[in-house]
């Protein structure tokens, strides 16, 4: 209705998921660079978790459109509280797999040999799972399980886990997940919107429909629509939906601050008004994982691992640079003690002293103790290193897709 009398060409808050109308805000970027460095990786799991409503969705359908199919085979499962087994006659459905017979081994079998085949013609394969936090343990161990195919040393499967807070928290903490954990090698929590974007983030959808200004928002609307919604997309949607229809019943051709106090006093009569706004929502006891800074977190390294964060690319390119560096002087380092001991066993040596005197033998002991110690220690040094360099290209990474922040969302 409001569509027709504003001239508009189409739904512009519709609350279905639709590519179209992906609107790049400051943490849908973010999202969007972790997807991409993921993706490159060409294995093991990416998760992006995310209030419910905050564009999970619409971001995976808007990457989706970008990826050529010839390359690249994805599946798309929404998932509800599946075990085990049940997983994997979903995944093989999900790619189009007739499998015959329901047990799992025959599913299996299925998944394997299309994955094979999907390789062999030059295709990569991508699982999408949604609402991954109705997942069970089980079903998320057999998850990891299917990223073990591998076609000599290249892996057959990639998957993308798409989840509400909870799901984040369980990947987090679980002792039953330290596996899955481990092939985790990109993650990004989408948080709300900021209030600056909520105008820009209207205008956009309603210019992908051929809005020319009409109607027009008093600039206090959005901040007020912000505060409602506390920046949630589809919570947005909904209220302009509403506020939209009002402006069309009423014929007018400017939406102010009042007519927003109508719909929000009217979803409150027909008991709406929680599923809209943030007023309603009980705190939690604890601080839950969507009130913490949307960083980017190494599950292989472990939840306590530090975050390098506001870098700039100069800060950056130091980082990587000297990370290098100490890396290149350790392995040299690494190399001699190793040439070191390979000389101080070498069997003639050791024959040779042993029978002559054994203070000799002894102090070859100890220099073999030595040795062994400062390689362990030089394989721990290179393991530090190799987190901050992780931590480091990923920040870049995140500078280089931001356009140095100053790109404007679009």
């Amino acid at each position: 209705m409001f569509d027709d009398f504003y001239g508009l060409g189409g739904k512009p808050f519709q609350l279905t998921p639709d590519p179209a109308f992906y609107f790049e805000s400051a943490t849908h970027r973010k999202a969007l660079s972790y997807l991409g460095y993921g993706l490159a990786q060409s294995e093991g799991f990416v998760v992006i978790t995310g209030e419910v409503g905050a564009g999970k969705s619409t971001l995976v359908a808007y990457l989706m459109a970008t990826i050529d199919p010839a390359r690249m085979t994805a599946a798309n499962v929404v998932t509800s509280a599946l075990d085990g087994e049940e997983i994997v006659h979903v995944v093989a459905q999900s790619f189009g797999l007739a499998v015959a017979g329901h047990d799992k081994a025959s599913a299996l079998g299925a998944i394997e040999t299309f994955l094979h085949e999907e390789a062999r013609a030059g295709r990569r394969c991508l699982l999408i799972v949604d609402e991954a936090q109705n997942l069970s343990v089980s079903a998320l161990e057999e998850l990891r399980m299917l990223s073990n195919f591998q076609l000599g040393a290249n892996p057959l499967l990639q998957t993308l886990l798409l989840g509400q807070p909870e799901f984040r928290d369980t990947l987090l903490h679980s002792t039953e997940l330290e596996q899955l954990r481990q092939r985790v090698i990109a993650t990004h929590h989408l948080a709300a919107m900021e209030p600056r974007e909520v105008q820009t983030y209207v205008e956009h959808r309603l210019t992908c429909v051929g809005w020319t200004g009409r109607p027009a928002f008093d600039p206090e609307v959005f901040a007020q629509i912000h505060e409602a919604t506390g920046g949630i997309p589809r919570r947005i949607n909904q209220i302009l939906n509403r506020l939209l229809l009002l402006g069309a019943v009423e014929q007018r051709d400017r939406i102010d601050g009042d007519m927003l106090d109508q719909v929000l006093a009217e979803l409150d009569d027909d008991g709406a008004l929680a599923l809209v706004t943030v007023q309603a929502q009980v705190a939690p006891q604890t601080t839950p994982v969507a009130e913490q800074p949307a960083q980017p977190l190494s599950f292989a390294q472990g939840p306590n691992a530090p975050v390098v964060a506001g870098l700039d690319a100069a800060e950056a390119r130091s980082l990587i640079e000297q990370a290098l560096a100490d890396r290149d002087g350790q392995i040299a380092e690494l190399q001699t003690a190793l040439i070191e001991l390979a000389a101080s066993i070498e069997p003639g040596e050791a024959a040779s002293k042993a029978p002559d005197n054994s203070d000799q033998v002894a102090a070859l002991q100890a220099e073999l103790a030595e040795a062994t110690a400062t390689v362990a220690r030089l394989e721990a040094r290179l393991g530090d290193t190799e987190r901050t360099l992780r931590h480091a290209l990923t920040m870049l990474i995140e500078w280089i897709e931001n356009g140095d922040g100053q790109r404007q969302a679009a």
